[in-house]
């Protein structure tokens, strides 16, 4: 009998590598439009991922939760490769859940109001110029 086909899973963050396992027989992430998955024969693609819950499935694990922030998930071949800023890794999925909203989503709002005051610094920062040019 034929063994089961498994993709490679990474979860990469900006300073390490978070997961990589190579026994991975489905990978779910939430994008901008919905659940995504992803089967070891589909076909390669990108996608853009929304913090939310990424789940995996493998034989010696069975479904594993991981919280993930933003970013980008890309499959080629049997490779499945995520880049998020951050991630949590967890079993209790409410605990999970909660911390996305608390975490992330959180994140999300106190980096545009940074936006937004530096937006507004630099707006200042222009009509001062164009003052003491015109002086």
């Amino acid at each position: 009998m034929p063994s089961p086909a498994h993709m490679t899973l990474k979860i990469l963050l900006p300073y390490q590598v978070l997961i990589e396992r190579s026994d991975v027989s489905r990978v779910v992430v939430e994008t901008p439009d919905g659940s995504f998955g992803l089967l070891p024969h589909r076909l390669d693609c990108v996608a853009a991922i929304t913090p939310g819950i990424l789940v995996y499935e493998s034989e010696d694990a069975g479904e594993s939760y991981v919280a993930v922030d933003e970013g980008a998930m890309v499959k080629t071949g049997k490779n499945v490769l995520v880049s998020v800023r951050n991630a949590i890794i967890g079993a209790d999925l409410s605990e999970l859940r909660e911390a996305v909203q608390r975490e992330f989503l959180t994140l999300n709002e106190h980096e545009q109001d940074a936006r937004a005051v530096l937006a507004r610094m630099e707006v200042d920062f222009v009509r001062r110029i164009a003052n003491l040019h015109h002086e």
